[in-house]
């Protein structure tokens, strides 16, 4: 292969993780927004990233709109399977940089399946829908031998992941992920403050998700566990639910928010790809 035409591989790639990154966070700003209007009463509703997906069709050019997202996110699925097998980040074969390597692919894959709802959505075979889908896999897992086992060894996995986005929030490291030499320090204050606040609202939500995953192993009952519209439910149903799900829901939008940043500064090694 040419110099030239590895140089256009790179920048295709390039090109298809920035907007995978962005089309994340329209998804993730969605969610974000719908529950918020929920908790404010000017309607909406607490719904996951498909269901994001069914609110983007009903819009003006929705079919356009929504198709642009399912290449986005096809980019996004792309690039983190990039990450996993090609590894251009250097995360190398020991254990921990096994595990980020895991964690891209297993990444990669959700996000995938999320193309292809929004696909089916766009061609008409789909409808967005997940309300099922959770309980359906852990009622697979549980029905196996050693299955509560498992199914509570995930949803620890998943309370872990919560934890880790706090970690993340509180020590801001993200920034060094992207180049923001291009901003001002005063900009440069509000992207990291974005970024904590959205980081530590999905962090809220894995940790809520997790919790339930762990009740359906403990009781043998998949009916128990919650995903991210259930989860924002349960919020919404706590004393101050209201003002507990609207700040979680702002900071779902400033997740994705921070995914579009993300989109534009986070630096992408796809020379060696």
């Amino acid at each position: 292969m040419t110099q030239q035409l590895v140089q256009e591989r790179s920048l295709w790639i390039e090109r298809l993780a920035r907007f995978g990154y962005a089309a994340k966070g329209v998804v993730y700003g969605i969610v974000g927004l719908l529950a918020a209007q929920t908790a404010f009463g000017s309607g909406g509703q607490t719904t996951d990233t498909k269901g994001a997906l069914s609110a983007i069709v009903t819009q003006p050019f929705g079919k356009f709109l929504l198709s642009l997202v399912a290449i986005g996110l096809i980019g996004y699925t792309l690039w983190r399977l990039i990450q996993a097998i090609k590894d251009p980040e250097h995360k190398g074969t020991k254990p921990k940089g096994l595990a980020q390597r895991i964690g891209y692919a297993a990444n990669g894959f959700v996000y995938g399946s999320l193309a292809i709802s929004a696909i089916g959505i766009v061609i008409g075979s789909g409808s967005g829908s997940n309300s099922n889908s959770t309980q359906d896999w852990t009622g697979k897992l549980l029905s196996q031998p050693f299955g509560q086992w498992l199914v509570g060894t995930i949803g620890a996995g998943v309370i872990g992941l919560g934890f880790y986005q706090f970690y993340k929030a509180y020590k801001a490291k993200f920034r060094k992920e992207m180049d923001l030499s291009q901003v001002s320090d005063v900009q440069q204050n509000w992207i990291i403050a974005i970024g904590r606040f959205g980081l530590a609202a999905r962090g809220v939500v894995f940790c809520i998700i997790g919790f339930f995953l762990i009740q359906a192993a403990r009781q043998y009952d998949p009916s128990e566990v919650r995903g991210l519209g259930e989860a924002l439910q349960v919020l919404q149903q706590q004393p101050y639910g209201p003002w507990l799900l609207g700040i979680v829901a702002l900071g779902l939008i400033a997740y994705g928010i921070y995914m579009i940043i993300q989109g534009r500064y986070r630096h992408l090694n796809t020379k060696e790809v």
